[in-house]
């Protein structure tokens, strides 16, 4: 199968950067959540030990609230806060019982966001949860799977005839037109207080992680849309006074706006017209402004892969060596894994695992970030059909 692999190390990388960044309010947000638990953090052992590493850990976040990705972590908190302010409530303490007290008075809220799905499904449960509406806009291509997924949350949904970034402009359009509020999960210049929460929100993917996790990893691998799960993560495995890991962000080859936007060497971020990857939830042609001043500031390697090596991610996941858990992650969540795989094991590209400094004293962590979030898919690169 051919695999088309490229990594560059970071020239704008700061030792210095500093952030002002407190994760302690969305966790305890998150906590008063109906049905919150921590995430399984999973070791791969054999898996690790087939490709000459130590460790290989995974947050599998197929299981985070019945809703198969990450997503409703900034989804709810930057909700959460916009009610907040709505109602003028305490902003440093806040639950979701304090906001059902005053669903009466937020009912006619109305959120609006573009996704490509698992944004949207989550802002949609989010709103269904405290009482409001939403409106939910999805970019061409957007299978008809993630569309019900978000209708069965009670949000009214539609599909455009545009691409993921045009449909963003059209959501801020209609939030403009309507008195709606914009939850989107990125930003440029005068939006950027809401993805900032979003952002924050992630955070609880960090704070369960070092409930979990006594070591720490020395390779941490984040996948970017628009970036802003990656700035969070890596903002918040920065800001621990543990060694630094090296960060990595990985991009499909297809949707490579950090990558290209880092080769550019101008130092800011740029646009992507054409979009050409399967992973759906990575398919972003315009990093987000926040996201991109994090992620510029504090990789340390851009990279990038093709489709076919988050398939075989995917297969990796789904098909485990015996003795390690099977985990079920969709394109987007699985291609940490297939990218990991490749550069340990595919001699076209030891270059890349020996800049990276992947050996067996390494501890490797990945997020996947969903599940079967498109079953059909799912199941014709499993050969499941």
């Amino acid at each position: 199968m051919n695999y088309q692999i490229d990594c560059i190390s970071n020239p704008f990388k700061d030792h210095n950067f500093n952030l002002d960044w407190s994760s302690e309010s969305a966790f305890h947000f998150h906590q008063s959540l109906p049905g919150y638990k921590p995430t399984p953090l999973l070791q791969l052992k054999n898996f690790s030990k087939s490709i000459g590493i130590n460790q290989c850990l995974v947050k599998d976040e197929s299981y985070r609230l019945n809703l198969n990705a990450f997503k409703v972590l900034g989804a709810s908190y930057a909700m959460a806060m916009e009610i907040a302010k709505y109602l003028k409530l305490d902003l440093n303490n806040l639950t979701y019982e304090i906001i059902k007290k005053h669903s009466d008075q937020i009912k006619n809220l109305t959120f609006t966001t573009a996704t490509d799905g698992n944004h949207g499904r989550a802002v949609a449960w989010s709103a269904k949860q405290f009482g409001c509406k939403a409106m939910i806009y999805m970019p061409k291509g957007t299978s008809k799977i993630r569309l019900d997924a978000v209708l069965e949350n009670n949000a009214l949904a539609e599909i455009t005839d545009f691409n993921y970034d045009e449909t963003v402009t059209l959501s801020e359009n209609k939030a403009l037109e309507n008195s709606w509020i914009l939850l989107q999960d990125s930003s440029w210049k005068g939006y950027e207080e809401v993805p900032q929460n979003i952002m924050v929100g992630y955070s609880t993917m960090v704070t369960e992680l070092m409930n979990q996790y006594s070591d720490w990893p020395t390779h941490v691998i984040v996948q970017a849309g628009v970036g802003s799960f990656a700035a969070a993560i890596l903002i918040n495995m920065f800001n621990q006074s543990k060694p630094k890991p090296k960060l990595i962000i990985l991009e499909p080859k297809g949707a490579a706006c950090f990558y290209n936007s880092i080769k550019i060497g101008d130092g800011n971020p740029h646009l992507i017209e054409e979009l050409n990857t399967i992973m759906a939830g990575l398919s972003c042609g315009m990093p987000s402004l926040l996201a991109w001043n994090i992620i510029k500031e504090l990789s340390d390697y851009f990279a990038i892969c093709n489709d076919n090596v988050a398939f075989k991610g995917m297969k990796i996941c789904a098909q485990p060596i015996e003795g390690d858990q099977k985990i079920v992650s969709g394109e987007s969540g699985a291609v940490p894994i297939g990218f990991l795989h490749t550069v340990c094991s595919n001699s076209d590209y030891g270059h890349i695992k020996k800049d990276l400094g992947l050996n067996e004293s390494s501890n490797v962590l990945f997020f996947s970030t969903e599940g079967n979030t498109d079953p059909d898919l799912y199941r014709r690169v499993l050969n499941l059909e």
